[in-house]
């Protein structure tokens, strides 16, 4: 399954409904997905936890005019901007939602009940203070859609060299994400985002895809210690730009459309 974080979801059918392109009921379901419920907790003016339609509404009603998407890793805060108690929360979770217009953002919280094959998921979002300022290390959709490239290329022939990318489906991935960059019309991203987002975020999922698949593969022919410490410095520089390029396709409905 392709890698497609909540705090996308929201971010990206929060944006479509402030733009007045969806309803709330349209934006919710879609926001929602698989889970079971989504809720939101620590909202200005709201005593206690609320449901996505009244959140989004209260959202609107405090200046918000657009969302951004944090994905932050170990010594990458990726599209935060403070305080350290907000990007302290959302480096555990690894995920975030930024307000544009208003100093408050989202981490998700998840929670599972259930047995196999039958687990019931639920979301509390918790709103907390953030500091106004630029986001952290977010490239344009024009320098991530070349990033991917260059890493991927550069990360296939590594892995090749070590046989964990050289048949199977770790080569699949790899050529999909090179096809993806001309794959058009298919729904990744909610109504108003420019088709070049499209590319980006198929790109860069399917790039994540190929990590995934790489690191599952086990040893490959890198039996070596020295091999595999090679084949984790080939990955990880990708894993980061696919992360970059995620963040840049979900944040482009408020950074600025570009032509595509």
């Amino acid at each position: 399954m392709l890698f497609e974080p909540r705090s996308g979801r929201l971010a990206a059918w929060g944006n479509a409904l402030l733009a007045g392109l969806v309803s709330p009921d349209e934006a919710v379901l879609s926001i929602v997905g698989e889970d079971a419920v989504h809720r939101v907790e620590g909202l200005p003016g709201e005593a206690g936890p609320v449901g996505l339609t009244l959140a989004l509404g209260r959202l609107r009603a405090l200046g918000v005019s657009g969302l951004r998407v944090a994905l932050p890793a170990p010594g990458h805060p990726l599209g935060l901007s403070g305080p350290p108690e907000f990007n302290a929360r959302a480096l555990d979770a690894e995920e975030a939602v930024i307000a544009v217009g208003a100093a408050v953002g989202l981490v998700p919280e998840v929670y599972e009940a259930g047995p196999p094959g039958d687990v019931h998921v639920s979301v509390t979002w918790h709103c907390l203070p953030v500091r106004e300022a630029p986001p952290a290390d977010v490239p344009s959709l024009g320098e991530a859609e070349r990033e991917l490239a260059e890493a991927l290329r550069e990360a296939t022939v590594a892995l090749t060299r070590l046989d964990v990318a050289g048949s199977g489906p770790v080569a699949d991935a790899a050529l999909s994400a090179y096809r993806a960059r001309a794959e058009a019309g298919r729904e990744v991203l909610a109504p108003g985002y420019p088709p070049r987002a499209v590319r980006v975020l198929a790109l860069a999922q399917r790039v994540d895809l190929m990590v995934s698949l790489a690191y599952e593969n086990g040893h490959g022919g890198a039996v070596a210690a020295s091999e595999m410490a090679a084949r984790a410095e080939a990955l990880r520089p990708v894993e980061r730009v696919a992360r970059r390029a995620l963040v840049a396709a979900y944040n482009s409905a408020v950074e600025g459309r570009e032509p595509g």
